[in-house]
């Protein structure tokens, strides 16, 4: 996905080695640690007021952070890494984190965390094939069911709350039929409906590649095989849940179009008034749902998936790694379970962009009460138990905590499904003509 040319790639070599070759900070008696991210010069000097922070609250550390851009940060990773300059620690996408940890490259983590103490949860946790944890995520995101409640309250329909209630597929399609309604007020099935002139559907699920995962692990397939080394996508399960999703809007006319290759799935679904539940990530409660809802353009509520037999969701967040080739490991791993601690990433959390990855944050009421009462959440209730009491006990993270080479999979598989959700060829075709297509760049080849 990301090309160095030509001088680009010498300029890019060049840039690595003056980058990741430590320069005293103005603490020069202290440790210099050097902290990757990728994004622009501004976005370097916003991360350097938080590490500021911390570089200030102690004597023995100074970190300095280093921007690379987005389309060449895993380049510059890997020239450096050939250099032996690579940063002490950094922010690392996670389809990467696996295939450093294959390298070597990172720095076994399982220590960070002792005995007894708050440790991050599984669902947010990167492990290499040794089980040793490689990587934890600083945020905590999870998949869920957002509702429009006056559209929901209208036709009669109460949403589940729990896990444990979570509607099967039938009753999700059932109660997608009953929200959709064309022009004339008809639901499909009856009489007289106008499939070409529907003011309001039911339902979208979002169909970004990674999110369609978990249905595919609801109906008894996957992605992967749960260890990660086998391509399951064209198992009968795997296939018919995508064909599910697809089929929303092709034949039950409950769903809109959508293409599966922008991610504001929200933004065209529940913001629009014109869809009364969607599924997507829980960041949105902060990014695109607040706002409405305060402003007293929406009433909305949230709710777990619906499942296709197994109930779960998946959790994902932006993982912070320490890099093997650093002098300074001790070090770095007391900057990094700071940097990782919720408190020093509260507002992320108290604006509802993140939740915590600690699980006492979760199990410890007086904690969780702190941070899920924060007025950007829904009511405390629904909230603990559809969000907060799901990601303990229904969570299971999105396959780049179990696999590699993700990214060019959902690339291809993104493109893949591009005809599928027009109606030009079923998933079975799709899938099956560019299964070893699929497979081959799981393998990365």
């Amino acid at each position: 996905m990301k090309k160095v040319l030509g001088i680009g790639l010498i300029l890019l070599l060049v840039t690595c080695l003056v980058i990741f070759t430590g320069c005293p900070g103005k603490d020069s008696g202290k440790v210099q640690l050097t902290f990757a991210l990728w994004g622009t010069a501004t976005e370097e000097v916003e991360t350097q007021k938080a590490l500021d922070v911390f570089n200030e609250m102690q004597d023995k550390i100074h970190v300095t952070a280093r921007a690379i851009p987005w389309e060449a940060y895993i380049e510059t990773l890997n020239i450096s890494a050939a250099a032996g300059q690579l940063p002490d620690m950094g922010m690392m996408m996670e389809s990467a984190v696996l295939s450093f940890a294959t390298r070597g490259l990172l720095a076994d983590l399982s220590g960070m965390y002792a005995p007894g103490q708050p440790k991050p949860i599984d669902a947010v946790t990167f492990k290499n094939a040794q089980g040793n944890a490689v990587a934890y995520s600083v945020a905590n995101v999870m998949l869920v069911m957002y509702y429009n409640q006056d559209m929901f309250r209208a036709a009669g329909i109460n949403a589940p709350k729990r896990m444990e209630d979570s509607w099967n597929w039938d009753t999700f399609l059932a109660n997608a039929r009953r929200l959709t309604l064309d022009n004339n007020g008809r639901n499909p099935g009856q009489a007289g409906f106008n499939r070409n002139n529907i003011v309001q559907y039911g339902a979208m699920i979002e169909n970004l590649t990674w999110q369609l995962e978990v249905w595919t692990v609801s109906n008894g397939g996957g992605f992967f095989s749960p260890d990660g080394k086998e391509v399951w996508i064209d198992k009968p399960e795997s296939i018919e849940a995508i064909q599910r999703i697809a089929d929303l809007h092709l034949v039950h006319n409950v769903a809109p179009f959508s293409p599966g290759n922008t991610d504001d799935g929200v933004q065209r679904s529940l913001l629009t008034g014109t869809v009364a539940m969607t599924t997507n990530g829980t960041w949105n409660i902060g990014t695109a749902l607040r706002e409405p809802r305060d402003a007293g353009r929406l009433n909305y509520g949230v709710s777990v998936l619906p499942n296709m037999g197994t109930k779960l969701t998946m959790n994902t967040g932006g993982p912070v790694v320490i890099f093997n080739q650093t002098k300074h490991q001790a070090e770095a791993m007391e900057f990094v379970k700071w940097y990782s601690n919720p408190e020093n990433n509260y507002w992320l959390i108290e604006a509802g962009i993140w939740m915590p990855t600690l699980e006492n944050w979760f199990t410890d009421s007086a904690i969780l009460n702190r941070w899920a009462t924060s007025p950007a959440y829904p009511p405390f209730d629904e909230f603990n138990s559809a969000v907060v009491q799901t990601s303990l006990n229904y969570s299971k993270p999105v396959a780049n905590y179990y696999t590699n080479n993700t990214d060019a999979f959902y690339a291809l598989l993104g493109s893949v499904l591009g005809n599928v959700w027009t109606g030009q060829t079923t998933a079975h075709q799709a899938i099956t003509s560019n299964i070893e297509a699929l497979r081959r760049a799981h393998a990365g080849q």
